[in-house]
């Protein structure tokens, strides 16, 4: 309510102020002057009244113009980003449909600026008059409309006009996407009074065929499948790049094959296939559905809600703490991302193992690293960095390379991080073998003050002293 308020207030301000805006360069305030002419905006447009125009505007640039200057003078003085949407969201509900200009000599023309952006023709968007009136009328598209869906161009909610009729809808949509195939003929839905009982029709495509208020059209065709499906190709591999793949049936080996095969520098334990869209693999996972055969899919909002709702599942029944949450978050988007990250890429060349068989799915991404040749040793070492390769030798021959320990270092919890899975293993606690690309993390000393012992141990000491006052209690009533 006190949106629509202000925002009234504003417009009256707009139309006292607006005079002194337009005033000509000269300051004289005449609006008819050589090449100015007197035009007229009335019904539900952010501004009313009579404005100066050129005679070499048409109905379009006029009104663009009064609305962009509209919204400027409106919007200037607000401050609340809140109050400032809101605003903006009533200064562009004006409609382009069913507009009436009139003109001086009684003549009265029917003016369809949303037709006009779509195919250029003039007709929609006549030069202006001295003395015309255009008249803007109430852009109410949850009543006064109808909608289109499926396989057209520009799918949308359009402002009913009487007289409408199913040629005015196809230019409004643009057509017929023309990459379906016989698509001639389209469903119609249409409500009761009471919107209690619906109604279903198909017919075939008749551009005569006159449009009712509160149609709601289909283009039904099946879903094409000549897509760009395609997965990328990184690093050493002889021809890296955006691979074509077919829908679920072109193999990985079929890939690496189109790539050339892989470099002689290629690190094949380091090798991985990532998923590029982590809303594809969840929905395909979870429901089977396939998100390029769901082209309302791509909108980001459901998008979102996908996701947060498969989150919210996955949330509902645990057990996990509030302190478990971020690491929960992060184990369940590596649970959808990694799906092949965990495929041995050294036996490609084997027709019967998982990875020649592996389906490649549409914006994978394989990453081929490089052989490195080295280890690289990182925390409380002297010398932090790579430190050459050299097969059988063991953490300590890394460790001693890169200059030692430091003096804060936590020798009895060095860890050995594996270049391909990135697991994390202590080899204090089992063998593990050094292979080329792994890490070796040598963590640092818990530096204690005096106060966290304190804290620590009055801890402890509360604790024996409420344990001491029970038993001292239960000896004095056993006693008694």
């Amino acid at each position: 309510m006190k949106i629509k308020v202000l925002f009234c207030y504003l417009i009256t301000f707009i139309m006292t102020a607006y005079p002194q805006f337009t005033q000509d360069n000269t300051g004289s305030g005449d609006l008819f002057g050589v090449g100015k002419i007197s035009v007229t905006i009335g019904g539900t447009f952010p501004i009313n009244g009579t404005f100066p125009a050129l005679v070499t505007d048409r109905v379009d640039e006029f009104v663009t113009r009064m609305y962009a200057e509209a919204v400027d003078l409106t919007l200037r003085v607000i401050s609340d980003p809140e109050i400032y949407r809101k605003l903006k969201e009533e200064l562009a509900n004006y409609a382009l449909r069913g507009i009436k200009l009139k003109r001086a000599n009684g003549e009265e023309l029917n003016i369809d600026l949303q037709k006009f952006r779509h195919n250029g023709d003039f007709s929609n968007n006549p030069y202006l008059k001295n003395d015309d009136v255009i008249i803007f009328p109430t852009n109410d598209l949850s009543r006064n409309f109808f909608s289109v869906s499926g396989v057209v161009n520009k799918p949308g909610i359009f402002l009913y006009i009487e007289g409408d009729k199913f040629e005015d809808l196809l230019e409004l949509v643009d057509g017929i996407n023309p990459a379906y195939d016989n698509v001639d003929s389209v469903e119609i839905s249409r409500l009761s009074y009471d919107g209690q009982t619906e109604t279903n029709i198909k017919i075939k495509i008749d551009k005569n065929y006159p449009v009712q208020r509160g149609d709601r059209f289909r283009f039904l065709a099946p879903e094409t499948q000549r897509r760009n499906f395609a997965v990328s190709v990184i690093g050493e591999v002889n021809i890296p790049g955006l691979v074509p793949i077919t829908k679920n049936n072109t193999t990985l080996y079929e890939v690496i094959k189109s790539c050339g095969g892989f470099t002689p520098q290629a690190s094949l334990k380091r090798a991985k296939v990532y998923s590029g869209n982590s809303l594809a693999k969840l929905l395909e996972k979870q429901y089977n559905i396939k998100l390029e055969e769901q082209p309302d899919l791509e909108n980001p909002s459901i998008r979102n809600i996908l996701l947060n709702l498969e989150l919210a599942l996955m949330y509902r029944m645990s057990n996990v703490t509030t302190d478990d949450t971020n690491y929960f978050n992060l184990e369940n988007q590596l649970r959808v991302l990694i799906e092949g990250s965990s495929l041995d890429f050294r036996k490609i060349d084997d027709p019967n193992s998982d990875i020649a068989k592996y389906i490649v799915q549409n914006g994978d991404i394989i990453i081929i690293p490089q052989i490195q040749n080295s280890v690289y040793v990182f925390g409380q070492v002297l010398r932090p960095g790579h430190v050459t390769f050299i097969e059988g030798k063991d953490y300590n021959y890394y460790v001693t390379e890169a200059s030692g320990l430091g003096e804060l270092a936590e020798d009895e919890e060095i860890m050995i991080i594996k270049g391909g899975s990135r697991a994390w293993l202590s080899p204090q606690r089992e063998t593990v073998t050094i292979e080329e690309g792994d890490y070796i993390y040598v963590p640092k000393q818990s530096l204690r003050t005096i106060r966290s012992y304190v804290l620590e141990y009055s801890v402890y000491l509360s604790l024996l002293a409420s344990i001491a006052a029970i038993l001292l209690s239960i000896v004095t009533i056993s006693n008694n």
